[in-house]
């Protein structure tokens, strides 16, 4: 299994690229960051200052989407970067939330996240692509790579998932609902003529290494929020009694609102809502043993990269804890002599 650490990209800029370097010396392979680009600093620009510093770990938005940038310069940042650095990127991708909703917009549509898709992945594996009535390459860039993994949640957005994505983010840790949506996102897969193995399983939540479990939920209790967002969007199209689980929809009964100005923070003042079963089934929190139990589960059912969110006040330790006692659990065994 690889570990990623998701990281909110606030002032200063240092602080992020620290963590980003932190968490690679910790053995971390990913990198991620927020994209909102009114509510945090511009990711792209942070991935210059991390790729110079830093010598494997790859880096990403977690996740980006086809509206607040045009697709080809989405594509063009990639391959520049890919250039620079030597192919050290990844693009996670959804119908948008924070950055659209912010400047008062939608999530666009799931036809426009298909078409989005292929045209960055194309143009930015150095390829060429039809776009706007043109054929269009970068002229400059050659051997690029870059790899998209899909963010989704309802239905159709799994199906999507699992018929172009090359891998697939699932924002919860939910065992039950990992499950569900992983067997999804493989069935449409296979359905697309696909083998549902070549689809990365990258399951996402927030990672806390303590001891004090109520402190740990009011700082991890955002994360039932920000869900909450999604939810309610299938909530809206399907129902609360449709294809959904159930422990999925249950929860936002409760909601009245969503402020996001304190999107994506710990504390912040609109998540009463959230219950703690719900905190506990979403994020892994607790000692190094209790994180190694629930990530030896999610391993079996088959999820091959875990990334934890970073957004709460123990930031270094857990790093600290997931490197030298975490990480080291989820590893292949080898053995210097049979």
């Amino acid at each position: 299994m690889e570990f990623g650490a998701v990281l909110q990209p606030d002032p200063p800029a240092s602080r992020t690229v620290a963590l980003a370097k932190l968490a690679e010396q910790h053995g971390f392979s990913h990198a991620w960051t927020f994209d909102s680009h009114l509510l945090w600093q511009e990711p792209y620009v942070l991935y210059s200052a991390i790729l110079a510093e830093t010598r494997k770990i790859k880096v990403g938005p977690f996740v980006t989407n086809p509206a607040t940038r045009d697709w080809t310069v989405t594509a063009s940042l990639y391959a520049t970067l890919n250039e620079m650095y030597g192919n050290r990127t990844i693009c996670g991708i959804g119908r948008g939330d924070s950055a659209v909703r912010v400047t008062g917009g939608r999530p666009t549509t799931l036809k426009a996240l298909r078409e989005s898709i292929h045209v960055i992945r194309e143009l930015a594996n150095s390829r060429a692509v039809e776009y706007n009535g043109a054929t269009l390459q970068f002229p400059w860039s050659s051997g690029s790579q870059l790899d998209v993994w899909v963010a989704a949640y309802g239905p159709r957005a799994l199906q999507l998932a699992g018929e172009v994505g090359d891998g697939f983010i699932l924002q919860l840790a939910d065992l039950d609902i990992a499950e569900w949506m992983i067997n999804t996102v493989r069935t449409a897969a296979a359905d697309a003529g696909r083998d549902p193995s070549t689809v990365k399983i990258c399951v996402a939540a927030p990672m806390y290494i303590g001891d004090d479990l109520q402190h740990m939920r009011d700082q991890s209790r955002w994360f039932g929020g920000m869900v909450g967002n999604h939810v309610a969007d299938i909530v809206a199209k399907y129902g609360d009694q449709g294809s959904v689980p159930q422990a999925l929809t249950d929860y936002i009964a409760g909601r009245t609102g969503y402020d996001y100005n304190t999107h994506g923070r710990a504390g912040n003042d609109h998540v009463d809502f959230v219950p703690d079963e719900i905190v506990d089934r979403f994020c892994l929190l607790g000692t190094a043993e209790q994180h190694i139990e629930k990530l030896q589960a999610l391993k079996a059912l088959g999820v091959d990269q875990f990334a934890g969110y970073l957004q709460h006040d123990n930031k270094e330790e857990t790093l600290r804890v997931y490197g030298e006692v975490v990480i080291p659990a989820l590893r292949e065994t080898v053995t210097a002599r049979a």
